[in-house]
């Protein structure tokens, strides 16, 4: 009989060059680069060459790569038009389907060789930012903020959103925030990215399965419900109350623990200083504070560590993103790694089929007749 763990725990299900992590350790590598040298380092741009490409960029090939993305913002008019219609729309379920409407208005949607494949990932990049900022302006009835070409691709998400071209430290948070939750090996959304990729559907499909993974209340929502939990208390002694009141329910602590980390998450230990530098310039120092203190109680009382999300909370809210929106950030930003995922799958394809350990009623059942059932 084959071995077989619920959810497919530490079954090894593909071989990937993208990123390693070590859950013991608190390590995680995107091309061999620890993710802490990335976030010290790396712009987010230069992160999404070395997804692709295995490498870091040369000089001429990241302003290549910086002139795709500028080029290839604007989404089709169509695209638009379906964005102003959807208003009250969960914003998931508009940047699924929206995503998804791209490849209908591709040129390059039939082509699925390598270089069409990687032309499509750096509009699917820039495209998937403008869908995400373009509908909150629309459905708040604000105007469309066309991107600006001379702004990078973290500033122009924050100003095409707001409006407002943000500072140096805004840009700086965001960047790296982008960085920390580029990729993450094969979690649900990558993984079912690659499964559609593996029965050589096109690019558009593969992400389009990886978002509708991601919308999931288990995998990318948990930063909503942190903002919420924190929002909701008003104040630390309020916040550490209700914390108590789940504990003794035995509820779920939203941010908290991880499948694969058994440490601290290493993207969780760069969000905690932007967190505290951008709640200090922002007036939101509060949401900081509250959330050191929860984490404290958290790993005092149960041994459990803060992952990406729980961070990621109050940066997101500082930084002005509204929280119905905090999940479709992640995908703009795991749009990296996705595309890489399925960039690698196209380059050395096997169809992935697993096989289920049948558990039902024995095999050969009688057949009984439709009136002595």
């Amino acid at each position: 009989m084959p071995v077989t763990l619920a959810g497919l725990e530490g079954i090894i299900a593909a071989e990937s060059n993208i990123c390693f992590i070590d859950g013991d350790r608190g390590i995680l590598s995107y091309q061999g680069f620890n993710i802490h040298t990335l976030a010290d380092h790396a712009s987010f741009e230069e992160v999404i060459y070395l997804l692709w490409h295995e490498r870091l960029p040369k000089q001429s090939e990241l302003e290549a790569l910086k002139a795709d993305l500028v080029r290839y913002r604007p989404i089709p008019k169509e695209v638009t038009a379906f964005l102003g219609q959807v208003s009250k729309a969960p914003p998931m379920d508009v940047l699924r389907t929206a995503v998804s409407m791209l490849g209908v208005y591709d040129p390059l949607a039939r082509d699925n060789s390598i270089e069409a494949s990687v032309e499509k990932a750096a509009k699917l990049m820039a495209q998937t930012a403008t869908i995400v900022t373009t509908f909150d302006r629309l459905r708040n009835g604000k105007p469309v903020v066309e991107g600006d070409p001379k702004l990078a691709f973290a500033a122009n998400f924050l100003y095409t959103l707001t409006g407002q071209p943000p500072d140096q430290l805004m840009e700086h948070v965001f960047d790296i925030a982008l960085t920390l939750h580029a990729d993450h090996e094969l979690n649900a959304s990558t993984f079912a990215a690659r499964v559609t990729a593996a029965t050589l559907s096109d690019i558009h499909s593969s992400v389009t399965s990886a978002i509708g993974a991601l919308k999931g209340p288990l995998h990318g929502g948990a930063n909503e419900d942190v903002i919420r939990m924190l929002l909701a208390a008003g104040n630390e002694h309020a916040a550490l109350q209700h914390i108590q009141e789940m504990l003794a329910a035995k509820k779920k602590i939203p941010g908290f623990g991880h499948r694969v980390y058994h440490t601290e998450d290493p993207r969780a230990t760069h969000l905690r200083v932007l967190s505290e530098e951008l709640g200090r310039r922002t007036g939101h120092l509060d949401l900081y504070l509250t959330s050191k203190k929860i984490e404290e109680t958290i790993k005092e009382q149960k041994g459990l560590n803060a992952n990406v999300d729980f961070y990621s909370a109050s940066t997101y809210y500082s930084l002005g993103i509204p929280i119905d929106l905090f999940t479709t950030v992640f995908a703009v930003s795991r749009m990296s790694g996705w595309t890489a995922h399925v960039l690698e799958q196209y380059r050395n394809n096997r169809l992935i089929r697993p096989r289920a350990d049948y558990t039902g009623k024995p095999v050969g059942q009688p057949w009984v007749p439709i009136g002595e059932r």
